[in-house]
């Protein structure tokens, strides 16, 4: 079950996906929420690796900070 949706939910939903878009559209829209969430994933972890840079920056320059004085 996910997120409150079970089996009989989730095919009633793929079968109006499947009406609405017809089954020639369903591998490009597959391919291009895919590509959604691999960009997600992708910037997520820039963000995390500049976040984790900003604050060595800082305690570098609180450590040089703390030695001139």
């Amino acid at each position: 079950m996910i997120g409150g949706l079970g089996m009989p939910e989730l095919i009633i939903i793929l079968v109006i996906i499947l009406i609405i878009f017809g089954a020639g559209k369903l591998p490009e829209i597959g391919a291009g929420l895919g590509k959604g969430i691999q960009n997600f994933k992708k910037s997520s972890k820039e963000t995390k690796i500049e976040d984790n840079q900003e604050e060595d920056t800082k305690k570098i320059e609180a450590d040089k900070d703390k030695d001139t004085e």
